[in-house]
């Protein structure tokens, strides 16, 4: 029997409830600290010798791991009676893996440490929204995985920020290298705080019935429309590249008529507003979609995605283009970001969502690789135009498929 109009207007004005408002404030506190460590790692390596390609190498493993045990921690939280405690460990050792940083000598110290917090921080995201899943009501996922995702990226941008003044305070009163190391100590106070808002702020009821059987099992009980839904990820994921090469074009356009140094500023600070406009759209995205139905809106986001690459493929050297480009690119992974988790909840049973949002974090995390990668190679290879016309193809098809799932 449906619920009468007054219930159901109650639950939805309270999916703003406890677990999601402390998932969104561990999310926030686990971003601000490892995208602060993150932004001065580069200037750390320079500062103790490591070569160029230590940094691509830490990065390139560290993101490998993490997408590889995503799955793995998604099917086993499906079979324990409870799921919190991968989330807590995950996110507690990412941000202590962050403050280890600062007593690193080498960077295969940075590369062993890295590696395991990104173990960490790929274990606890299944896990996490299999949980912030079950804590609303279906019609209301929309918002509550906007919310969550809004909180992410302002923990993103406050990151760099947090750096930038900290830099600031330390810059004349040590040597750089004493300095990126008090960072790198001080980022494991927001990393420890978000384990313990996890901890104490999210419930989870002890589940009685809990899944049984091999791993390849539980893959192959995966409904036949989520796993549509996959190759939908996957094929808009073979384009969806790593949006710092945005960045880098905006540097290459502008250069000529600002200069190297002038360009590189600029197009750092277009990189703030597709990150702003990603934080300010989440949760109206994913309002909306509660009311206009997840797959059409996620469909319409990778065509907004087309759209972007179309315009990359004819852009010109003027800021406020760039700008209006960015700001799309925020906009597409806002509803990228939020929309596929919301819509992989209502396409997967409740004793396989754990297995489900594991393979969806895998095959993101591959896609995002492989498309960088391959972007790349064509930008290098022939045109910086080819590589986005590369990823244009795919956005269109992903949508389509996408469209197509019931």
């Amino acid at each position: 029997m449906n619920p009468r109009p007054e219930h159901r207007a109650r639950r939805q004005a309270g999916w703003l409830n406890r677990n999601v408002l402390g998932m969104g404030a561990a999310s926030l506190l686990s971003d601000l600290g490892h995208e602060c460590a993150t932004s001065v790692l580069p200037l750390f390596l320079i500062a103790i010798g490591a070569p160029a390609a230590s940094l691509g190498v830490i990065e390139g493993v560290a993101d490998a791991l993490s997408s590889a045990i995503k799955v793995a921690s998604g099917w086993l939280s499906d079979r324990l009676h409870r799921r919190k405690p991968i989330a807590v460990a995950g996110y507690l050792l990412t941000g202590l893996s962050t403050g280890f940083f600062g007593l690193a000598t080498s960077w295969p110290h940075i590369l062993i440490t890295r590696a395991v917090g990104w173990l960490g921080r790929g274990a606890r995201g299944p896990v996490r929204d299999t949980l912030l899943a079950e804590s609303v009501p279906a019609e209301a996922r929309g918002r509550a995985f906007g919310f969550h995702r809004s909180a992410d990226t302002l923990g993103a941008i406050a990151g760099p920020i947090f750096a930038l003044l900290l830099l600031a305070v330390l810059h004349g009163r040590m040597a750089p290298v004493a300095a990126y190391r008090w960072i790198f100590l001080l980022t494991a106070i927001p990393g420890i705080l978000s384990a313990l808002a996890f901890a104490f702020m999210v419930r989870e009821r002890a589940r009685h019935n809990v899944r049984a059987g091999l791993f390849l099992h539980a893959l192959r009980d995966l409904p036949r429309d989520f796993r549509r839904f996959l190759v939908g990820v996957a094929v808009f994921g073979a384009g969806d590249f790593a949006h710092t090469l945005l960045t880098l074009r905006a540097a290459q356009l502008l250069t000529p008529e600002y200069g190297a140094a002038k360009a590189g500023q600029i197009a750092v600070a277009l990189y703030v507003v597709h990150n702003v406009v990603y934080a300010a759209m989440s949760y109206p995205i994913g309002f909306l979609a509660d009311r206009l139905g997840k797959r059409g809106l996620l469909a319409l986001g990778y065509v907004l995605a087309a759209v972007m690459g179309l315009g990359w493929i004819l852009a010109t050297p003027s800021v406020v283009y760039l700008g209006a480009l960015f700001a799309l690119g925020g906009l597409f992974i806002a509803a990228e970001d939020t929309l596929e988790g919301a819509l992989a909840a209502d396409l997967l049973p409740p004793d396989l969502r754990g297995t489900g949002f594991g393979a969806l974090a895998a095959v993101n995390g591959l896609g995002d690789f492989l498309s960088s990668a391959v972007v790349g190679l064509l930008w290098s290879a022939i045109d910086p135009r080819v590589g986005f016309a590369y990823a244009t193809v795919f956005f269109l098809t992903g949508a389509v498929v996408v469209y197509r799932v019931r």
